[in-house]
């Protein structure tokens, strides 16, 4: 309280705030400060920005079932490290294995807290002090400004590059192995595309190549699809299922991307080489905890129906849903606003997929375009309970309601009503 007078008392010095003009007004000024300061800083937010897997915002929204089972797990103990049926110490990396090995034929998985972990730890597994050959094509930059051979040379490898940006042939990779080679990486571009005068090497050549020359091969899959979209128009995404067919020793994907469940680092691949991945000590430096365990679970549990994982699980609701739909759900949005004063119309729009997934893409939807000056409108919906994020487009903050979950509909209107009252 200390605190929030003192803050209270600075603002109008500052000429911040007009100074209140009664002791009732001082205490409302005092109240406001105290809610400002006691507010968590990390708390949800609307995704009205069209863009389904949004990294600033958190990526994948878990399906209910894992938030559940997240509930049902953190509240008190479990048998993390415990085998019921034995009676002794178990592994916490048993618990999600055989439903990987269901969904995607894997022999052994291993989970580890992100896909960039993932990659360190197979490669100071595989190539540690030793070479790892990678297309210079594929040398992309993640989130953040993370790029992937820094991650690659902070997993002990020495990288060599091989081919052009545009170009790269099987030859190039046969070229560079030496005797000190540990592994050769094939990874994914989810995140963009090169087109025109282009040539690549697939996983299934650098596999076989790897297998005669006794090469590890990883192929670092990223965006953690699961089962194809192509009926939605999300084409040309290979699948964990696809990548393992192509005989890579080890696939590493992401957990909260187009899987649609946690921050999580999947390693698909034989059981003897798993084992060689959960034998290295820094495998503990990067394993995950109980609550990822859990809801990666319950998320992995719903790919056993393929229309209940579209059903269930919201990136994968999101990102089928008809542009029919979803401009019923915008009408109805923006009727709810009108009644609450605020001048709104439906337009068309375009999301996206985000997470560098899909980099092509734009999925056909509808959004509520606000009236008014976009910038201060903008700003005044980020103050909001639940704050809302949306887009500037041509002078106009659109709230697109593909990235924006059904049961938020009404939490919303109420939100942007408030705010802009």
């Amino acid at each position: 309280m200390t605190t929030a007078v003192r803050a209270a008392i600075d603002s109008v010095r500052s000429g911040s705030r007009p100074a209140p003009a009664s002791a009732d007004a001082w205490g409302e000024l005092v109240r406001t400060e105290l809610a400002g300061i006691t507010r968590p800083s990390l708390r949800p937010v609307i995704n009205a920005t069209g863009v389904v897997l949004h990294t600033n915002l958190g990526r994948a929204p878990l399906p209910a079932a894992a938030v559940a089972a997240i509930q049902e797990i953190a509240g008190g103990y479990s048998n993390l490290e415990y085998d019921l049926a034995a009676g002794e110490r178990g592994s916490r990396y048993s618990h999600c294995v055989a439903l990987l090995r269901e969904i995607t034929g894997c022999e052994d998985a291993l989970v580890v807290n992100n896909c960039a972990a993932a990659l360190i730890l197979a490669v100071d597994t595989f190539a540690r002090d030793r070479e790892v050959i990678v297309s210079r094509g594929e040398l992309v930059e993640i989130g953040g400004s993370f790029r992937i051979p820094d991650i690659m040379r902070r997993g002990g490898a020495r990288l060599v590059e091989v081919g052009t940006t545009n170009r790269t042939h099987l030859a190039d990779y046969a070229s560079a192995i030496t005797p000190d080679t540990g592994a050769i990486i094939k990874v994914h571009r989810s995140n963009f595309s090169i087109t025109g005068f282009t040539a690549e090497v697939s996983a299934a050549q650098l596999s076989a190549l790897g297998k005669e020359k006794g090469v590890s091969v990883v192929h670092d899959l990223g965006s953690g699809l699961l089962i194809p979209l192509d009926e939605f128009g999300l084409r040309d995404e290979p699948t964990a299922s696809d990548a393992l067919r192509n005989g890579a020793d080890v696939v590493t994907l992401s957990g909260d991307k187009l899987l649609g469940g946690p921050q999580a680092g999947i390693m698909l691949g034989k059981a003897a080489v798993i084992e060689k991945l959960r034998a290295n000590p820094l495998a503990r430096a990067l394993r995950v905890d109980k609550l990822t365990i859990a809801a990666l679970g319950a998320t992995l549990a719903l790919y056993r129906d393929r229309a209940m994982a579209l059903r269930e699980i919201p990136v994968l609701a999101m990102l089928s849903a008809t542009p029919e739909s979803l401009q019923s759900r915008a009408q109805g949005i923006a009727a709810a606003l009108r009644k609450r004063g605020v001048r709104c119309d439906v337009v068309a729009s375009e999301s996206s997929v985000g997470g560098g997934s899909f980099p092509n893409a734009a999925l056909p939807s509808f959004a509520v375009a606000l009236d008014g000056i976009a910038e201060l409108l903008e700003k005044s919906l980020r103050a909001a309970d639940p704050a809302v994020i949306g887009r500037i487009r041509d002078g106009k903050l659109l709230l697109d309601v593909r990235s924006v979950q059904p049961r938020e509909d009404e939490a919303l209107v109420s939100a942007v009503a408030k705010a802009l009252a």
